[in-house]
C-alpha cells in the first residue's frame, strides 16, 4: 500500500523564532493523532533544517530539505550538497518546484543530474512537476508532464523509484487562490500513473505516491484527497498555519 504523505513547504518563510514555533504547534497537535499511513512531512528553509528537526524529534513530523545542488562539493557559493543534507540527519529532499524552474532557470536535464545526485545519497525525491496556464489553456498540459517526467525521471532504473515521490503543481494554482478541481487532479494523477506504468510496470506505479501541490486549503483538502490516485498533498501557504496545516492532515484519514 502506498504512502499517504502531506507535506509542508514552507518556502522563503519563517525566521529562527517562527520556524521553531510552528514546529512545535505541529508536533502538539499532532501528537495524540492516529496517522494510520500517512507521513508528514516539513521542509523549512535551510538555515533553520537543524532547529526544526530538533523540535520535531521523536515526533511524527519529518524534516525535508527544499533544494539541493547535483555536486558532491566545490566551489559553488551559497549552494547545499546531498552528503550536506544527511549529514544533519535528513532523508528527504524536495526537487522540481515550479518556483526552481521559473525563477532560477532548472531544465529537466538539470532536474535529472539532481535526482541522481540526491539518490546516491539516499535521500528520498519529492519531484515536483506541472504545467501552466498556457498550456492549460491550449489542451498541451498532458504533454508537459509527460515531459518533464520522463526527461527528469524516466532514465531511472525501476528499483530507484522506492524513493520517488511525485508532486502535481498545475502552476497556474499556485498562490492564484484557483484551484484546479478534484476531477482535474484526479485526471492528471491517474495519466501520470499509467505512464509511469507504461514505461515500468503496473505494480510499480501503483506504489508511487502521487502529491496534489496548488493551492490546497482546509477548505477543498478533503475533497481532493478522496480521489483514488491523490495520495496527499505538497502545502504552500496553509502550511505556515499549524492549525491550517493540521486540518489538511486530518482532511487525509
Amino acid at each position: 500500500m502506498r504512502s499517504k504523505i502531506v507535506a509542508g513547504n514552507w518556502k522563503m518563510n519563517n525566521d529562527l523564532a517562527a520556524s521553531k514555533a510552528l514546529a512545535n504547534g505541529l508536533v502538539e497537535g499532532l501528537k495524540d493523532k492516529n496517522l494510520t499511513n500517512t507521513r508528514v512531512v516539513v521542509a523549512p528553509t535551510f538555515v533553520n533544517l537543524t532547529s526544526v528537526k530538533e523540535v520535531t524529534e521523536g515526533s511524527v513530523v519529518e524534516v525535508a530539505a527544499q533544494n539541493m545542488h547535483q555536486a558532491k562539493s566545490g566551489a559553488f557559493t551559497g549552494e547545499i550538497s546531498g552528503e550536506m543534507l544527511t549529514s544533519i540527519g535528513l532523508k528527504s529532499v524536495i526537487l522540481g518546484h515550479s518556483e526552481r524552474r521559473e525563477y532560477f532557470g532548472e531544465s529537466d536535464a538539470l532536474l535529472a543530474e539532481k535526482v541522481t545526485a540526491a539518490l546516491a545519497n539516499n535521500l528520498e525525491v519529492i519531484f515536483c512537476f506541472g504545467e501552466v496556464l498556457e498550456d492549460r489553456k491550449s489542451g498541451n498540459h498532458f504533454a508537459v508532464v509527460e515531459s518533464q517526467i520522463s526527461n527528469a525521471l524516466f532514465g531511472l532504473e525501476a528499483a530507484a523509484w522506492k524513493n520517488i515521490v511525485l508532486a502535481y503543481e498545475p502552476v497556474w494554482a499556485i498562490g492564484t487562490g484557483e484551484t484546479a478541481s478534484a476531477d482535474q487532479a484526479q485526471e492528471m494523477h491517474a495519466f501520470i500513473r499509467k505512464i509511469v506504468a507504461d514505461k515500468y510496470d503496473a505494480a510499480l506505479a501503483e506504489e508511487v505516491s502521487i502529491l496534489y501541490g496548488g493551492s490546497c486549503k482546509p477548505g477543498n483538502a478533503k475533497e481532493i484527497f478522496s480521489k483514488e490516485d491523490v495520495d496527499g498533498g505538497l502545502i504552500g501557504g496553509a502550511a505556515l498555519q499549524a492549525t491550517d496545516f493540521i486540518a489538511i492532515i486530518e482532511a487525509i484519514q
